[in-house]
């Protein structure tokens, strides 16, 4: 029934109006787009906060059992620390804003690279770990911030001064940017942009390693993008430079930020090469080795343990980045999409 003077179009967006509203992730989006704009606004949360610490870029963590923490300290606490090592409370302003809880408490890491590296593991009862162990074992919403704020703190520090001026940058409280007051440059974190993709010719994938892998791991291509070049120019050009095919076609599947060994965005293709023209040409300064694998060959190494001690290094006893790493999604999605291919 249409009743005369209602607007039944807007009756029906209300719905998403009052999700939009609802929303939390919207709400904590918001929240965190005005603490890094506003430095009044995330001073005054800084004692509401928790903090991720760190030291010389090597994230705290706590061993539970068999469990990997990435304890978060509240602001009594962290100022309790400073003051213990002779330091100013305002060493807080040092830290970096990294998120923020379902609640809106604020997220930030601070690093501690100017104090005592021992004696803070004593007395938080954990230690300052390599970031490669944090990858393989905490959870994945601590891993994400650990991963942002190691991201964010090297960024600070390596952008220290000016480009065109020399002189000193100043960080905003947030630290989401850097300014040179000199020429009022700004300065914002970056992260480069690499295309990760795996290769195959309709029944086999394409696998390479690199010397510097550990013994007999395989993975899809990688490389940076160039200056000017779109994503499908960068797959085609590493493809071509690395083995030598041509890209027939080729599709987006998904991104992951990747922190090692620098900050870097991982975007994942799948690309065909056509069968006729599929024979490898290897770029030696790039790669140690290319080959062809069989759907066969795939699924036994997606079944075996990594083993970067192995030392057999052949075709049947190869493995696979583990299921952390995004090129591990690309196999298995090519393997899934060959279960359904018609024989």
């Amino acid at each position: 029934m249409v009743v005369p003077g209602f607007c039944h179009a807007a009756y029906r967006k209300v719905p998403s109006l009052c999700y939009r509203f609802c929303s939390t992730y919207i709400r904590r989006m918001r929240y965190l787009s005005e603490l890094k704009e506003d430095d009044d606004a995330c001073r005054r949360v800084y004692n509401s906060g928790s903090f991720f610490l760190f030291h010389n870029l090597s994230p705290f963590l706590q061993q539970r059992g068999k469990t990997l923490l990435a304890p978060k300290l509240n602001a009594p606490d962290m100022k309790r620390i400073l003051m213990k090592h002779s330091q100013s409370e305002r060493r807080i302003e040092d830290s970096v804003l990294v998120g923020c809880s379902e609640e809106c408490t604020p997220y930030f890491a601070l690093d501690l690279g100017s104090l005592e590296k021992v004696a803070i593991e004593s007395e938080l009862d954990g230690s300052f770990a390599d970031l490669w162990k944090a990858f393989f074992q905490l959870e994945e919403e601590d891993k994400a911030l650990i991963f942002s704020a190691q991201a964010l703190l090297r960024w600070h520090n390596n952008n220290k001064y000016c480009g065109r001026t020399g002189q000193p940058t100043e960080k905003n409280l947030s630290g989401s940017k850097r300014v040179c007051h000199s020429s009022e440059i700004i300065y914002y974190p970056q992260m480069a942009p690499v295309v990760i993709t795996l290769v195959s010719d309709g029944s086999r994938c394409l696998l390479v390693r690199q010397a510097s892998f550990p013994k007999g791991m395989y993975t899809a291509l990688a490389g940076f993008c160039d200056v000017g070049e779109s994503l499908e120019e960068t797959v085609r050009r590493e493809v071509a430079e690395e083995v030598g095919l041509e890209v027939e076609s080729l599709w987006y599947s998904a991104s992951q930020h990747w922190p090692f060994p620098n900050s870097t965005l991982m975007i994942a293709c799948h690309a065909t090469v056509c069968p006729q023209q599929s024979k490898i040409s290897i770029n030696s300064q790039e790669l140690e080795a290319a080959k062809w694998f069989s759907l066969e060959e795939v699924e036994q190494a997606l079944r075996r343990a990594p083993k970067p001690s192995q030392e057999d290094d052949d075709s049947h006893s190869f493995w696979v980045p583990p299921k952390q790493a995004i090129a591990h999604r690309l196999i298995q999605e090519w393997v899934k999409k060959q279960a359904v291919v018609p024989a």
